[in-house]
């Protein structure tokens, strides 16, 4: 079974496969072993402050030279 992993980085969905370059998560791994080797995310247990956008969860990805920080429910699981 083929795994592509897709995300929606400002606002145009991508196939982070497409990219031999593209790493995803503080490991920067490629999308495939991001997915197959848990998915991290960062996820604070508890927030040190209210109202901010620093503590919502969250996934670096690296893509077509460009550094991206999304929120995870812009990733997407393809699997074929």
């Amino acid at each position: 079974m083929a795994v592509q992993v897709h995300a929606c980085l400002c606002g145009d969905w991508v196939n982070l496969n497409d990219d031999p370059d593209c790493k995803i998560g503080n490991h920067r791994s490629s999308p495939t072993v991001w997915w197959e080797e848990n998915a991290e995310i960062w996820s604070p247990f508890k927030k040190d402050s209210e109202n901010t956008m620093y503590q919502l969860d969250y996934v670096n990805i690296h893509y077509k030279g460009t550094d991206y920080r999304i929120h995870p429910i812009f990733i997407q699981i393809v699997s074929t």
